[in-house]
């Protein structure tokens, strides 16, 4: 029998970014749960892939999170399949480095755009399918919302702003019982991180401020998602939670 603290069966959960190492660990975790799945990413085949790997009920649409006509009619299809949204989870990302004087413009722009930008507009369209009873948002934000790692002007800004979205955001939707959280991984082994993280200086740069001495995995975040998403976290909202391994502390 599931913990009615944790039960996330029946539910309509939309996973934006479903096709990418976190969102797809996240979504088979749902699935085992029971929960009804609507999957978004920008590729149709990989969503399709995807869904073949996933026990019970599931929705597939293709969305460009940075478009607002995109993203509003992407929802209200996540909606009408379900008859509403109870959770929506964002783990789009856009990673990219370098120092902050060689940085193209457009690089920081496009970073900010999906990051924050994107969360802005899943956030509002999500929130308008949401029953009286309320509803869970959550973000994948990063450490880099408050640790200043060289080279990460675009990446590290876009997700402090992501933070600082989640305060803003779960403030007045509080009266709708509509709760808005982030977590903040550390550098977790990804589809997303693979290239940087094939260069030796970057890895071991990356494990030498990790307190537990290793990287993250996109199973780590799985019991906090699943918080999340339930009763047991019915009374957090405006937290970014990290879940880092000790690199905050650092």
């Amino acid at each position: 029998m599931s913990d009615p603290l944790f039960d996330v069966s029946g539910k309509s959960i939309v996973i934006a970014g479903a096709c990418g190492g976190l969102g797809s660990a996240i979504a088979r975790m749902l699935g085992e749960r029971g929960a009804h799945l609507t999957l978004t990413d920008r590729d149709h085949a990989a969503l399709e892939k995807l869904s073949d790997t996933i026990a019970g009920k599931v929705a597939c649409f293709e969305i460009n999170v940075v478009d607002e006509t995109d993203t509003i009619a992407v929802l209200q299809s996540a909606s009408d399949t379900y008859g509403g949204i109870d959770v929506l989870i964002n783990a789009t990302g856009a990673f990219v480095t370098g120092p902050a004087d060689q940085l193209a413009a457009e690089d920081f722009r496009h970073t900010f755009d999906v990051n924050t930008t994107g969360a802005f507009l899943l956030s509002r369209a999500a929130a308008k399918h949401m029953s009286s009873a309320g509803g869970s948002i959550v973000h994948i934000a990063s450490v880099s919302s408050i640790v200043a790692n060289p080279n990460y002007a675009a990446y590290a800004t876009s997700k402090a702003a992501l933070s600082q979205l989640v305060r803003v955001l779960a403030r007045e939707w509080a009266p709708q019982n509509i709760r808005v959280n982030a977590i903040g991984p550390a550098m977790t082994e990804t589809p997303l991180t693979t290239a940087h993280l094939a260069g030796n200086s970057f890895r071991d740069q990356a494990l030498s401020v990790i307190p537990m001495g290793r990287l993250g995995q996109p199973e780590d975040l799985l019991g906090t998602i699943l918080l999340l998403c339930t009763s047991g976290g019915n009374y957090i909202t405006g937290q970014t939670i990290y879940v880092d391994g000790g690199r905050t502390l650092v």
